[in-house]
């Protein structure tokens, strides 16, 4: 097991990274290191630079080193839930990389390097649960990002570029101050709505409630009255010009 937790965190040994490392069904190399509170990122690591994946979410992770470059066959890489307020202009060498989590972090709109948007292959990004206050237009280069996560920040505005991603399918926007997002007023109920429902006997009501039911009853028989029925000629939406024998043979569909 990892050594005793100092002012640097636990230190992880190479021994110890070795044996965190998972072999997945689909023939990747996972490192994972989540939950063993590392406060720097373990230069040992670099003995194993040829791994896919790296798990170290849910440590106590400052600073991403430069080395970071080292790691060029990365995939997938896993820092959520950590200190970093800042990532190395060396994060857009990992080109393969298609899976960045950074959600749960103290990232910063500067601390966002203009090197991300090398990262042509991401497909999911999470920025969520950070402090930006703005999102860089440049993002809108990550053409093959299907999933993108934004929420919990401090943003006014979600650049065009972003918006228009061709692939992106989800886009968590939610608990920014953005404007479209303004609470709207909640819009009058004109229809009241019974929330429970009682069945008793005509005969065991009081004079005022048996009143208050059959005044109820009047007027839920008027709005019905005032709503216009189904109409008695039938349609057929999907026939837009039927021919003359659709209409001779209609009925006799219906039979059979």
């Amino acid at each position: 097991p990892p050594k005793g937790k100092g002012p640097q965190g636990k230190r992880i040994t190479l021994k110890v990274a070795k044996n965190a490392v998972r072999v997945l069904f689909n023939g990747r190399r996972r490192l994972e290191l989540s939950k063993m509170g590392i406060a720097t990122f373990p230069k040992c690591l670099l003995d194993l630079a040829d791994v896919e994946e790296i798990d170290l979410s849910r440590n106590m992770i400052r600073k991403i080193p430069n080395f970071i470059e080292k790691f060029e066959n990365l995939v997938w890489l896993d820092l959520h839930s950590n200190q970093i307020d800042e990532l190395p202009p060396e994060i857009g060498t990992l080109k393969n990389l298609t899976f960045l989590n950074l959600c749960n972090n103290k990232l910063t709109t500067k601390g966002l390097p203009e090197e991300l948007t090398q990262l042509r292959n991401l497909r999911t990004l999470n920025l969520g649960l950070n402090c930006l206050e703005s999102i860089p237009t440049t993002l809108g280069s990550l053409r093959e990002l299907i999933e993108l996560g934004l929420f919990d920040n401090s943003l006014t505005l979600i650049p065009k570029s972003v918006k228009k991603l061709p692939k992106i399918e989800r886009m968590n926007v939610k608990r920014n101050p953005l404007p479209e997002f303004a609470k709207e007023e909640e819009p009058i109920d004109t229809v009241k709505r019974v929330e429970s429902l009682y069945v008793v006997e005509k005969k065991d009501l009081c004079p005022i409630c048996l009143q208050t039911c059959q005044g109820e009853r009047s007027e839920l028989h008027r709005l019905e009255d005032m709503t216009p029925g189904p109409s008695d000629k039938p349609t057929f939406p999907l026939l837009t010009t039927p021919n003359s024998t659709a209409r001779d043979n209609q009925e006799e569909w219906r039979m059979k």
